[in-house]
């Protein structure tokens, strides 16, 4: 590593890899609450996160493994899966009364019709209104399963219905 007196020593999480603060910096420009999409290997979580300045304030929390508990009986972190997670938390987020935000998918890929976007659709279609453009959102298909197995689409169009119930 180097050093010496003109050596400047890069924030802890820059050095990790773990945040671009440069990207970080134009979404707090908008001064609007961030909807942060994380994906894992097995879940998917969105929350609803404002600025402060002594640190990140979280208003709402959506997870994949709240899908389990509602009726999901298939992976949790597939398309149709963030299209659920995303749905449901944007339900929350309007009852919070959240109603615009800014996405945030972090050191993510950004590629069209990916699991991020899936997120961004259930979001949409739950009345949160975020910046965007039509061609990065996945087909109508894709989100509700057709492309891994029929079973799937009855599964999504359920869950919706009980999520518009409660």
């Amino acid at each position: 590593m180097a050093n010496g007196p003109r050596y400047k020593m890069a924030f802890r999480r820059r050095r990790e890899g773990r945040t671009n603060y440069h990207k970080r910096r134009k979404l707090l420009r908008a001064k609007l609450p961030r909807a942060v999409v994380r994906r894992s290997d097995r879940h998917i979580q969105i929350q609803m996160v404002a600025y402060a300045a002594v640190g990140d304030e979280v208003l709402i929390t959506a997870h994949s493994r709240e899908l389990i508990k509602m009726g999901w009986k298939h992976p949790t972190s597939n398309l149709p899966a963030a299209y659920l997670t995303g749905y449901l938390s944007g339900k929350k987020a309007m009852t919070a009364g959240i109603d615009e935000a800014v996405l945030d998918i972090g050191l993510e890929e950004p590629i069209g019709g990916s699991v991020m976007f899936a997120a961004l659709k259930g979001l949409l279609d739950a009345g949160v209104w975020i910046p965007h453009s039509e061609e990065i959102l996945p087909p109508k298909e894709r989100l509700m399963g057709n492309h891994i197995d029929e079973r799937i689409e009855g599964s999504v169009d359920e869950l919706i219905a009980k999520m518009e119930a409660d």
